[in-house]
């Protein structure tokens, strides 16, 4: 079912001063119930379990009553908008306080730039206070339609929000602001029309890149030229961040844009006039240590660097895992041995043996061996794609050469992933020294594809050969014993560990270092690695599916909106998508995190004591052929989906309901 850019909203999707419940669950729920009834969205609790998600990576309040839950979902048919005005108020997180005007943004996965920039249009108009008003004198829902569509309409009669004009013979600072946010389809928007609106006040000429999901269109050189500072307000990493090298710089999380643009814009007028403040990365001059005003820590940005390296590696180990386990599949599991010593069967038939002399095994043997092969080469960028890419979110492009060389060093040396992490953050700082070094005008062209990448890998190479290679290879090669080495009460211990971080916060930063963890490690001739990303993953699979058989027995316990999300959860707990019980843990903590915990613990511990192992880092059950055991897989997966689902239970059933009913009486997912 498609929509015109004119219905992205209509008013059967219009809740006027309705009570819709005490929380953003309830809210978010009926609106979500409105879309699926209107025939925009297939399955209202799965739009609702996305939205949900959203929001627990940053609350979606904003200041003036304001509240913009959003997502992206595969239930989405077309873009729409629901809306409620709410009395009472329902607390999104705004740091003003509760919202009454509540705007839900559902976008199909997959959407087009033109579907969002119709959805960046409402968010842009929503920082206006003409418009805000109007939402809340609106007296039917024909009003707000006619509102709502006269922002959103592509025939450009009445645009979401005029570009700014600097003030008439107005001697201004001029300003460059980067503005992104993770789904880059309201905050992306509305971070850059608050600060417009800030700027026009501060007679400050700002330009704005916006960097979503409808494209962007980059500033051009000459105005980041002849800009006197910038702002970086992101959740995400800037593109192409080394245009700004030496600019002064404010950079914030995307909301601190929305909530405080008046501030952040003085804050970069004040930085054009202090020789001493925090700048771009590449240039001579540098920051003092630490952040400043409404900057990034150092401990935030090594953070974000390591898991940049971790996220562009996963599709190599994802790729080159599926290609061993189907070679597997095919070939058996004979393939992996190595007659020589040397080299493995399957690279000895794909390299010796054609489709017109085939192996002894026929050609079932001969496909399996090249896409063992495939899967092994895929294999072999593990660690230069790890260190290449945290080489590239230190020093952008130019570090991305010296980092995969010393990636390929660190496998030379026997280095490992380790020696990958730490010859990624060599290169990477090494790239950015060198790209600080003032040179003549004639030699700059030259500097980032030639100077930078040139030293910062004869730096690195040098020091991974000459001073860091034995001793990375030697702390690889102990961990990988030891690791090996584990049994009986050990390895147990260490799946429970990782059982624990993976239920701790779904998804969240804990989740997150337990499965970079495994997949850092991951090495398909490593078999306790192989045994680590099984109990990563089975430990994910539990909450969802916890939740889910939490619901199929004691429906009693839960709303009908929740029961729906249960039915969605064990799709997504089958697919090894923790975030499918982020709705309940929101609803009720202190009874669902524990009990989540708890049955994570046990998988990971019979997943570890059973000797399970794993090829690939996703995909839940779908990807059975790369699970060694797969019985005693499924066997610990059961186990820790009944110990959490029977704990949850205990805990509704047994102790005080009375600070969560009204999240869990009103929740919809």
């Amino acid at each position: 079912m498609t929509h015109s850019a004119t219905s992205i909203i209509s008013t059967d999707l219009v809740l006027l001063d309705v009570d819709a419940g005490s929380d953003k669950e309830s809210v978010i729920g009926r609106l979500a119930t409105r879309l699926a009834d209107s025939g925009r969205v297939s399955d209202g609790a799965a739009l609702q379990a996305a939205a949900m998600a959203r929001e627990a990576q940053s609350a979606t309040g904003l200041p003036g009553g304001i509240a913009i839950p959003h997502c992206r979902s595969a239930a989405v048919a077309s873009p729409s908008i629901g809306f409620a005005r709410l009395a009472p108020k329902v607390d999104f997180g705004a740091p003003d306080g509760p919202a009454d005007l509540v705007f839900l943004i559902a976008a199909p996965d997959g959407a087009g730039a033109e579907h969002m920039k119709l959805l960046s249009s409402l968010a842009r108009a929503l920082v206006r206070p003409d418009f805000v008003q109007s939402l809340r004198d609106a007296k039917s829902a024909d009003d707000v339609v006619g509102l709502v569509d006269g922002v959103v309409n592509p025939d450009g009669t009445k645009p979401a929000a005029a570009a700014p004009t600097e003030p008439a013979g107005a001697q201004s600072k001029s300003i460059v602001a980067i503005t992104a946010c993770p789904t880059g389809i309201a905050h992306t928007y509305m971070a850059a029309d608050a600060l417009k609106l800030a700027a026009e006040r501060a007679g400050v000429t700002l330009t704005v890149e916006t960097q979503g999901s409808s494209g962007s269109t980059p500033v051009s050189a000459q105005t980041i030229s002849d800009a006197d500072a910038v702002i970086f307000a992101t959740d995400v990493g800037v593109k192409d961040r080394q245009r700004f090298a030496g600019k002064p710089v404010i950079a914030s999380g995307v909301k601190r844009a929305i909530n405080e643009p008046d501030t952040m814009i003085a804050e970069a007028v004040a930085a054009s006039d202090n020789p001493k403040a925090p700048r771009v990365e590449g240039t001579a001059s540098a920051a003092d240590s630490g952040a400043s005003a409404g900057g990034v820590g150092w401990g935030t940005r090594i953070r974000q660097i390591l898991l940049t390296g971790v996220s562009y590696m996963i599709p190599f180990v994802a790729a080159g895992g599926l290609l061993i386990a189907l070679g597997f599949l095919f070939a058996g599991a004979d393939i992996a041995n190595k007659p020589d010593g040397k080299t493995p069967l399957g690279n000895i038939i794909a390299t010796t043996n054609s489709l017109t002399n085939l192996p002894s095994g026929g050609f079932a043997q001969y496909l399996g061996a090249v896409l063992f092969t495939l899967g092994g080469l895929a294999f072999s960028f593990l660690v230069p794609a790890l260190a290449g890419y945290i080489s590239f979110a230190i020093a952008d492009r130019p570090g991305i050469a010296p980092g995969f060389t010393a990636g390929a060093v660190a496998v030379f040396v026997g280095g490992g992933f380790i020696g990958g992490i730490v010859g990624g953050l060599i290169a990477g700082f090494s790239a950015l020294w060198i790209s600080r070094i003032n040179v003549p005008q004639w030699l700059r062209g030259l500097m980032p594809v030639v100077i930078i990448p040139l030293f910062a890998s004869l730096v690195v190479g040098l020091l991974m050969f000459l001073l860091l290679g034995r001793p990375l290879a030697a702390i690889t090669s102990g961990l990988t014993n030891w690791l090996n080495g584990l049994t009986g009460g050990s390895v147990i211990i260490l799946g429970i560990i990782l059982g624990l971080m993976m239920c701790f916060d779904l998804g969240g930063p804990v989740n997150k270092a337990a499965y970079a963890f495994a997949v850092a490690g991951l090495s398909v001739t490593d078999p306790a690695s192989l045994r680590i990303m099984a109990a990563v993953m089975a430990a994910g699979m539990v909450p969802p599916l916890a939740m889910a058989l939490a619901t199929t027995v004691r429906p009693g316990l839960f709303s009908e909106p929740e029961r729906e999300n249960g039915r969605a959860a064990w799709l997504l707990g089958a697919s090894f998508i923790s975030e499918g019980a982020i709705p309940f843990a929101a609803a009720d903590p202190l009874r669902v995190i524990p009990s989540m915990m708890a049955g994570g613990a046990v998988t990971g511990a019979l997943i570890m004591a059973f000797g399970v192992s794993q090829t690939v880092p996703h995909g839940g059950i779908f990807v059975f052929f790369a699970i060694s055991k797969l019985v005693w897989f499924l066997v610990a997966l059961a186990a820790g989906t009944a110990v959490s689902a029977f704990a949850v239970l205990g805990a509704k059933q047994f102790t005080n309901r009375s600070v969560a009913t009204p999240a869990v009486a009103q929740t919809a997912v």
